[in-house]
């Protein structure tokens, strides 16, 4: 088992070597080392050591991806074996039916979709296309992603496709560190369930909603498709590698960030603002009045 220190040296590596704005690096490396130098991080067991660092990471730079994770599942430590969390992202997936927890038909045809995890579009297209084919023939949809924590761009671009009428709508860049690259993601072509046009969706937002969850309601929002009720989200735009440095210990560097096309930013910091704010625990309610309203129901 490696030292706190060792663990502190490997975290503060990979974060200057992939961190999205490297000009803050050196400040970040400089302040937990002070605080590693101080003994501040003596003797604490890996949790506390995590929820320890991740304070002081984001006192320096408030990014909510750049963390120190404890994990229950033994890492692999191998630097040859590393994927940045995909494989243990698509075992979660596989348990959690690619983060659809459940449809329901509210009343007055109004479709419901409880979203937990955004899926990769390739692994998870199927379960969404799934998913969209039981609220094709409702009159009003309802997304629920105040319980959803995060997942892949590339889910969040298929998600949001389903609401646009072709592959012409520009829905986000995303800029890449590492590769000094941007990718755009544009509307899907083909996708495996009709296309839900000319009707009302609604986005349902929490205090809880994070990362990929946020992608489709901020796009969704962005682009005028959806209304968005519920609390201000987390706040984190920025797609991010997971990185082993102790048995149980991930750090998660930030390596890329987001970039719409039509506000020219992200959400990250301030998170999605909804349209109609309201508890998160009133927000079905809520949608599901004012489908019922824009319905006549």
């Amino acid at each position: 088992m490696p030292t706190n220190a060792e663990i502190i040296d490997r975290a503060l590596d990979r974060i200057t070597a992939g961190y999205v704005f490297p000009g803050r690096t050196a400040d970040i490396d400089a302040a937990i080392r002070r605080r590693l130098d101080a003994g501040e991080y003596d003797g604490l067991e890996a949790r506390p050591l995590c929820e320890r660092v991740t304070a002081h990471l984001q006192e320096v730079c408030p990014d909510k991806h750049l963390r120190l994770l404890w994990t229950e599942e033994p890492q692999d430590l191998d630097p040859s074996s590393a994927d940045d969390g995909r494989a243990a992202f698509l075992a979660l997936l596989k348990a959690e039916n690619q983060g659809i927890r459940r449809f329901e038909r509210l009343d007055g045809n109004v479709g419901f979709i409880d979203i937990r995890r955004i899926a990769y579009a390739d692994e998870g297209g199927r379960a969404i296309g799934a998913a969209m084919e039981l609220v094709a023939g409702s009159s009003a949809l309802i997304l629920d992603l105040r319980d959803c924590r995060g997942g892949a761009p590339e889910g969040a671009a298929m998600w949001c496709s389903y609401f646009f009428p072709d592959d012409q709508v520009h829905l986000n860049d995303i800029y890449d560190r590492s590769t000094d690259s941007t990718r755009q993601f544009w509307t899907t072509s083909h996708l495996p369930a009709p296309r839900y046009l000319d009707r009302p969706v609604y986005v349902l937002t929490s205090g809880v909603t994070f990362s990929g969850g946020e992608d489709v309601a901020y796009t969704l929002q962005a682009h005028g498709r959806a209304t968005v009720y519920g609390e201000t989200t987390r706040g984190g735009a920025h797609p991010t590698a997971r990185h082993p440095v102790a048995e149980h210990v991930l750090v998660t560097v930030p390596t890329a960030r987001t970039i719409s096309p039509v506000t020219g930013t992200n959400w990250e910091g301030v998170g999605v603002v909804p349209d109609v704010p309201v508890p998160a625990g009133r927000a079905l309610d809520a949608a599901h009045e004012a489908a019922l309203g824009a319905l006549g129901a």
